[in-house]
């Protein structure tokens, strides 16, 4: 119980040392801020969900006495709460009855356990990236003009701090990024929560104390309803106000979404491939370097989900049935 309660106050010492580290404004600051829920996520997967929520509320009471209720709450909602919560997730499964396999004569005796679906967790990372964006821009403000001036003047601050003979014209850069801001925010808060969640799944099997065998990430797939959150969301986007800052949150981070279902769509359809390697790693690194061709991903995983492009393949891929006689 002592090594239990010592591993708690670790992660979640480590994790909130990460979050303050955005006060020094060094760059390396914001990296570490992005990843402070790594150390609580390892905690909650490799010894139970438990673990994380002690060294979360111990983290979190720390940087309240330190720092003030703003931090505390802060790091509860956008650090602990997703840690806690995803590892959960993770471990999550259930008994079902083993199947009868088609060259067995008799049905398994053991039971078999069904985990909870990738996909999902996918959607509960989604929302978390929109609670902790959205949590964000109500501290610059309760309406629509108080945060996009709050994020305008922040945006000249620092253009002017960088160059202080700037020239006017700028204020149309300006407008841009005050009006993709959101949006961008969501993209970072859910890819480093992704991030965040695979090391520390991937630290856990290394380590050997990941409890489920590592699930199949090329099956993963978004529940059906999610295309109609989607084209609400897009809706909702033309409204204006709050609501519209809002729509477009969550249109940021389900369009991620289906991103991430689009590789595992291309991880699927290249099983083919004599160069798969190639083709894959060389998707990756375009992705990475500029960044927009990751709308064709947003769009194979859309295509996935209407057509079912992975079914249709790998269905062809099997081998045909063995003669009856």
């Amino acid at each position: 119980m002592m090594v239990f309660g010592l591993i708690a106050l670790v992660a979640g010492a480590a994790s909130a040392l990460m979050f303050a580290s955005i006060v020094s404004g060094a760059l390396i600051s914001l990296v570490l801020f992005y990843l402070a829920p790594l150390p609580l996520m390892v905690a909650s997967i490799g010894w139970g969900p438990l673990c994380a929520s002690l060294g979360g509320i111990a983290a979190a009471l720390g940087l309240g006495a330190l720092f003030g209720l703003p931090y505390c709450l802060a790091f509860a909602v956008t650090v602990a709460l997703p840690a806690w919560w995803l590892g959960h997730l993770v471990l999550l499964g259930r008994q079902v009855d083993g199947a009868t396999s088609p060259l067995a004569t008799e049905a398994r005796a053991e039971p078999d356990i069904e985990w909870y679906p990738v996909g999902r967790i996918l959607l509960w990372i989604a929302g978390f990236a929109m609670l902790t964006t959205i949590a964000a821009l109500l501290t610059l403000g309760t309406d629509a003009e108080a945060i996009t001036g709050t994020l305008k003047r922040g945006l000249i601050r620092i253009l002017h701090a960088a160059d202080p003979q700037a020239p006017s014209e700028c204020d149309q850069f300006i407008d841009a990024l005050v009006t993709i801001a959101p949006a961008a925010a969501t993209i970072v808060s859910m890819m480093t929560l992704t991030l965040s969640l695979w090391l520390s799944a991937k630290v856990t099997a290394t380590s050997g104390r990941l409890r489920r065998p590592w699930p199949d990430l090329m099956t993963a797939e978004l529940p059906a309803t999610t295309l109609a959150g989607l084209c609400v969301a897009l809706a909702l986007c033309f409204t204006g106000g709050l609501l519209a800052i809002v729509a477009q949150i969550a249109t940021a981070a389900l369009m991620m979404s289906y991103a991430l279902t689009g590789f595992a769509v291309l991880h699927t359809l290249t099983l083919a491939l004599k160069s798969r390697t190639f083709w894959l790693g060389s998707t990756y690194v375009v992705v990475v370097v500029f960044g927009w061709p990751v709308i064709a991903m947003v769009a194979l995983g859309l295509a996935d989900a209407v057509f079912g492009f992975r079914e249709r393949f790998l269905r062809n891929r099997q081998p045909p049935p063995l003669p009856t006689s």
